[in-house]
């Protein structure tokens, strides 16, 4: 509750006659309440205000009032009473918004500011929810609506909330072209690719982590995180032609090496079977939505290691029984002819399944084809191997040349 002396004061104020003494009055009031401060300092400071946007002062006197007040309400080192002033006071706001417009914008994101220290990256979100972005009384440019959109985005994501993180960046796409704020442009990058991740879409989590990781914006400590988020991304994807080519890249960046996560990345780019102490130092190093249960109660982490060493063994052998393969997958038979089913239907494992003598054929589709099969593949590694390259190339270009690598674009 306000103290009975500023709000004696306040009323005083409200019946004077001389403008230019009201003013001074209402600056020496608001320092007085800011120096006592106290439990009453947020009654107080809304009575404040409620005081300078009555009818009585008029929006003339009220409006430099009001920033005079939003000036000194920033500087409150309280971050509580902040918070407890500020909500009351956007409600007083809220129907006169037509007429302290700025004001009302600076105020939500002080109190935006104050949840987020203390972590409250909901209440912070709702609150520049309600910041006006299509105004008649200023201009409002394609950077600032981006600006609000990336931070509420931002928010949701801290709060584990992709959903609505996801209709915010869909609001910032529709602008993001316009957009000349590099550090906007960055974090949507970056939050677009946590949403991916976030949503179990590794392989376009991936991507977006390894573009990010070319930013030449970032400081080379932050590209090389990207570029370690785009390993792991890559490995949980699921196994198969798409994810072989995204693992290419990776393992072809001159950087990877660099990374914790690069033993893994090679031995699953060389097909290579990995070993139970390999994953388990690997799956530390995960966040905790990556190494969630899915319905058959195996990790993401799980189900990528074993569909990899069904495609390790698949290079290993040209049949093998259902039983041993099971043993060297470490599961049951039943399970390990489940996921080669599953990859051969998916057309992301060449071969086929005799199901009454419990043996998988590898690259036989076609009885007699072994050769051939062997031959194509080798064939597309080779043109897969070019075009990475040259992308390779490309991306140093941009890196090390951008003035060159505009024009010959342009050109």
């Amino acid at each position: 509750m306000a103290s009975q002396e500023v709000i004696t004061q306040l009323q005083h104020l409200e019946t004077a006659s001389n403008d230019q003494h009201a003013f001074e009055g209402y600056n020496n009031i608001l320092t007085t309440i800011l120096s006592t401060a106290g439990t009453a300092l947020p009654a107080n400071l809304v009575h404040y205000v409620q005081s300078i946007i009555s009818d009585s002062i008029g929006v003339i006197h009220s409006r430099p009032l009001l920033s005079a007040f939003v000036e000194q309400y920033r500087k409150i080192p309280n971050n509580d009473a902040k918070i407890a002033a500020g909500t009351d006071i956007v409600e007083l706001l809220s129907p006169k918004i037509v007429s302290y417009e700025q004001q009302d914008t600076d105020i939500k994101y002080i109190l935006a500011d104050a949840y987020e220290v203390d972590e409250d990256y909901t209440n912070s979100a709702k609150t520049l929810q309600t910041i006006t972005l299509d105004s008649s009384q200023r201009s409002v440019s394609d950077d600032d609506r981006a600006r609000v959109w990336m931070r509420i985005c931002r928010c949701y994501l801290e709060e584990d909330d992709p959903t609505n993180a996801l209709t915010y960046l869909n609001k910032v796409k529709q602008v993001i072209y316009s957009v000349t704020d590099q550090t906007t442009r960055l974090q949507f990058q970056l939050s677009q690719a946590r949403i991916y991740d976030s949503q179990r879409a590794f392989l376009d989590a991936s991507a977006s982590y390894l573009q990010l990781s070319t930013e030449t914006a970032i400081d080379e400590e932050e590209c090389l995180q990207a570029l370690s988020a785009a390993i792991s991304c890559a490995v949980l994807a699921p196994a198969g032609p798409l994810r072989a080519r995204q693992l290419g890249k990776l393992y072809k960046d001159e950087r990877a090496a660099e990374t914790p996560s690069y033993s893994i990345l090679e031995k699953i780019y060389l097909d290579r079977l990995l070993a139970p102490a390999e994953v388990a130092t690997f799956a530390s190093s995960l966040q905790p939505h990556q190494l969630a249960k899915t319905s058959d109660n195996s990790t993401v982490l799980d189900k990528a290691v074993l569909e990899h060493n069904l495609l390790a063994v698949s290079r290993l052998y040209q049949n093998i029984s259902t039983a041993n393969l099971g043993h060297l997958l470490g599961v049951d038979a039943e399970r390990a002819e489940m996921y080669a089913a599953a990859m051969i239907e998916s057309s992301r494992l060449s071969g086929s399944i005799d199901q009454i003598a419990g043996v998988i054929h590898f690259n036989t589709r076609e009885g007699g084809q072994d050769a051939v099969a062997m031959g194509l593949r080798a064939w597309e590694a080779g043109i897969q191997g070019l075009a990475e390259e040259v992308e390779r190339v490309s991306t140093l270009l941009q890196r090390e040349e951008p003035a060159f690598y505009e024009r010959v674009m342009v050109a």
